[in-house]
């Protein structure tokens, strides 16, 4: 599994809320590249395998919710949440969840995960495609730390969940200050 030094360019195909858009769903289509989320900033992303699953649902997301006021404080820009699910469940996964400062990134397609060398087939759950769980500290596109859970492989039959975990990217940050 290569690791690439900088985040990969991709071109995110992301939902906004737009006011000139009439009706119940107000929102637009919006590209949003790499460098536009990454460049000069200080970046925690953590990547999981899919909204409205348990691990992801009861415990990866609402960690870095929680701790999301401790990581502003260490001087991070943004928290993101990644997923390879569309922008329709990413939305729908995030009001489910009351996230109010987590942004979460919709990589429908998983280029960014597969550019990462992250994508595993998850077919064994009928998920198809799906990001392996791991977390990554990024500054202005420079990937300076990753941790990732042990186990990667094609149809894992279990799903690790430690080392990318909102506690242990705050303990390496704190090394950092």
């Amino acid at each position: 599994m290569g690791i690439p030094k900088r985040v990969p360019e991709v071109i995110f195909k992301t939902r906004v809320r737009d006011t000139k858009v009439k009706g119940p769903n107000p929102f637009r289509w919006q590209d949003v590249k790499s460098d536009e989320i990454f460049r000069g900033k200080k970046i925690v992303l953590f990547s999981l395998p899919g909204a409205f699953t348990p691990t992801c649902s009861s415990t990866h997301l609402p960690g870095y919710e929680k701790a999301y006021g401790k990581f502003k404080k260490l001087g991070i820009d943004e928290v993101i949440c990644l997923s390879v699910n569309d922008a329709y469940v990413m939305f729908q996964w995030g009001k489910a969840q009351g996230v109010k400062n987590v942004k979460l990134l919709p990589d429908g397609s998983g280029l960014f995960t597969e550019k990462m060398g992250m994508l595993v087939k998850k077919d064994d759950l009928g998920f198809g495609k799906r990001s392996w769980r791991y977390s990554m500290y990024v500054e202005n596109g420079e990937i300076k730390k990753m941790f990732i859970e042990p186990g990667y492989k094609d149809n894992c039959p279990n799903d690790p969940f430690g080392v990318s975990s909102a506690e242990t990217m705050l303990k390496y940050l704190k090394t950092r200050v």
